[in-house]
């Protein structure tokens, strides 16, 4: 898939970087060019200088073939116009726009367009709605303090209290499914290999909890 970033600071180009790393092609749009110093050396996609919300920006940057398209500059106003601009004249079904003032977040959802707000979380769910097979964001509130996820217990999980499976102030779980039916967790039960867990997690300290989630455990280790 081709994807359009435009803004090229640390969201854009990491976001740039990954998406490049899962196999697809990206160009990335700034007005300055000294903003494509924070992309590698070996970057292979476009760099476009230029306004984002140009459509002949937009096109030089490949939009007419995009499957997605960030706007992720440091101005709110920026990004929901290219946003717009994306979804109303080029008929992009993945946009998503990054707004620093989250009261805002919401109205712009309900126009929608899909938004983002803080910088450690931006990344990550920019990169759920542009990639959604990959492990998924089932929910996050306006102001993204708040997320809900489903994960897969890992197999060394198995026989550890679930309990053991949250991080104080970091993530809670919600709810387990075994066999096929969901249940209200006990802290005190075991958890079994194959089983499903929904985890309310700090929209800033997703990456904490998938660290813990996947780390080499000892059956039995506290």
């Amino acid at each position: 898939m081709h994807v359009v970033i435009v803004g090229c600071g640390r969201v854009g180009s990491g976001l740039a970087t990954t998406l490049e790393g899962e196999g697809h092609s990206v160009a990335v749009v700034d007005r300055q060019p000294k903003a494509f110093r924070r992309l590698p050396e070996d970057f292979a996609g476009q760099r476009v200088v230029g306004v984002g919300f140009d459509r002949e920006c937009l096109r030089e940057a490949g939009i007419e073939r995009a499957g997605a398209l960030a706007a992720v500059t440091n101005g709110d106003n920026s990004n929901i116009v290219v946003a717009r601009v994306a979804r109303e004249a080029f008929s992009i079904e993945r946009v998503v726009a990054r707004i620093y003032d989250s009261r805002r977040a919401a109205i712009y959802e309900r126009l929608g367009i899909p938004t983002v707000a803080t910088v450690q979380w931006t990344t990550e769910r920019v990169l759920r709605r542009i990639l959604p097979d990959v492990h998924a964001v089932e929910w996050v509130d306006p102001s993204a303090k708040i997320c809900m996820i489903e994960r897969n217990v890992p197999a060394a999980w198995a026989g550890r209290r679930l309990g053991e499976l949250e991080i104080p102030d970091v993530a809670r779980l919600v709810g387990v499914g075994r066999l096929g039916t969901a249940m209200l967790p006990d802290p005190q039960q075991a958890a079994q290999d194959g089983d499903v867990i929904w985890v309310s997690v700090a929209g800033d300290k997703l990456a904490v909890f998938e660290e813990h989630l996947n780390a080499t455990v000892t059956t039995g280790a506290h």
